[in-house]
């Protein structure tokens, strides 16, 4: 059966001609998000900045959009509103107002949200309550940075092992410009930052290094099968995998998409940060990835991939 290709077989884009222009501008949005990132910086969610939780129980099973719309009427800024058990009990985490004072903030605090987000025929009982502290949500910033960390050493690790240490290279400074933007996107729009988004972010890393990893697998089978200088074989080898990159990333979008619309409030976060990472994923691994394989030291040959041919040229230079 004849595989589905939505760009034609044997279309020649020159992706590489624009290859200044595209790693210039991946520069220019990356250094401004870094510079986002330091002066604006990130509008912390209860996750991370500490606050009150409070679990509730209603007879009936309630609508969480309700009770999201009666907190903030309420005084209380961004609830986190989920449900959990049977669908009569949420979980609705909130920061303090200044008049939420008293021995036992926690207590006061969960009165009155039990008061305003009860009705006369599904009336809330308390099941607890605690003050999540800002020490708490400094130590999910560490563990966050950490798994960020850990993520992108095990890339390097694999991708040296399975092509080069330059594919390597170049697929790291690749996913983490993807990481930058979108996290540039956030410090921007001050979009609320919670651990959902966090998750969403670590998710674009494995997006895009799979993308990018597709393009190099056939980088490596064109410069061990074609009779052509660098540039050809990965532009070549961009063009071949074109049909594919942008199938998986409209259908990874769509998918996205359905979550960001119909997923509630609380997991809009992490959507908007899978979007745009498919988004800059994609892009990155067509006008990014491959381009850098052409600067200095990231320059790869046919020799980096052939270790037979690479061996010849030692032995050949040697008196």
């Amino acid at each position: 059966m004849k595989p589905f290709n939505i760009i034609p077989y044997g279309t020649n884009i020159d992706f590489m001609r624009m290859r200044w222009v595209s790693m210039g501008l991946t520069a220019l949005l990356a250094l401004a998000s870094l510079g986002l990132i330091a002066t604006k910086g990130f509008n912390f969610a209860l996750d991370f900045t500490g606050g009150v939780g409070v679990e509730l129980r209603y007879p009936n099973p309630i609508d969480v959009n309700s009770v999201r719309a009666k907190l903030v009427a309420a005084g209380y800024e961004s609830p986190v509103v989920q449900t959990y058990g049977a669908g009569n009990e949420i979980l609705i985490r909130l920061q303090q107002r200044p008049q939420d004072t008293g021995g036992d903030v926690a207590a006061s605090v969960a009165q009155r949200v039990r008061q305003t987000v009860s009705t006369p025929d599904n009336p809330a009982t308390i099941n607890s309550s605690a003050v999540v502290s800002a020490q708490v949500g400094k130590g999910l910033a560490v563990n966050g940075i950490w798994a960020l960390i850990f993520v992108m050493v095990g890339f390097l690790i694999y991708i040296s092992f399975r092509f080069e240490k330059k594919f390597a290279v170049a697929a790291i400074i690749t996913t983490m410009s993807d990481v930058t933007i979108v996290a540039g996107w956030f410090a921007l729009t001050q979009h609320e930052f919670d651990l959902t988004v966090l998750a969403g972010i670590l998710s674009v890393l494995g997006f895009s290094i799979n993308d990018t990893i597709v393009v190099f697998d056939r980088v490596r089978e064109n410069f061990r099968a074609m009779r052509a200088d660098s540039v050809t074989v990965l532009n070549t080898s961009i063009n071949q995998t074109l049909s594919r990159t942008i199938i998986v990333s409209f259908v990874s979008f769509l998918t996205v998409l359905a979550l960001y619309l119909y997923g509630g409030g609380s997991l809009r976060g992490m959507a908007e940060a899978q979007m745009l990472g498919i988004v800059w994923g994609t892009l990155s691994s067509i006008f990014l990835a491959c381009p850098l394989l052409t600067l200095g030291i990231l320059k790869v040959t046919k020799q980096d991939l052939l270790p037979k041919l690479r061996d010849e040229a030692e032995l050949a230079r040697r008196p």
